[in-house]
């Protein structure tokens, strides 16, 4: 997953695996504080521990790392909220978000 042109690889899971396992995490917590209970924030908890463990199985430096998967991130975090929650995504959220991946495209096809 260095400079060069885009592969698909086991790495590009991985970054959708962490990025649905953080998201998810943080909806269990958000759910368990609204409804009060605290084994669904615990349960967070154990989720978010493991796109910890899932982002950091990439074999990436780490700063390269994160640097991307923050593109991956923003990309489920909306898609999450607009199908799973039925927010309304406004225009300026849409190109936030060209503005992340574009960043995140410059980190990943930099120069070493």
């Amino acid at each position: 997953m260095g400079g060069g042109p885009l592969k698909l690889g086991p790495a590009h899971l991985l970054f959708v695996v962490a990025a649905a396992l953080e998201v998810g995490g943080d909806a269990v917590i958000r759910g368990g504080l609204r409804a009060g209970r605290p084994a669904l924030i615990a349960a967070g908890f154990v989720v978010l521990g493991s796109y910890g463990v899932a982002v950091n199985k990439i074999p990436l430096d780490f700063s390269k790392l994160l640097g991307v998967y923050v593109g991956v991130f923003a990309v489920v975090s909306v898609l999450t909220g607009k199908l799973a929650f039925g927010d309304r995504v406004p225009w300026s959220t849409w190109l936030g978000l060209g503005v992340i991946l574009l960043g995140s495209a410059i980190i990943q096809l930099g120069a070493e």
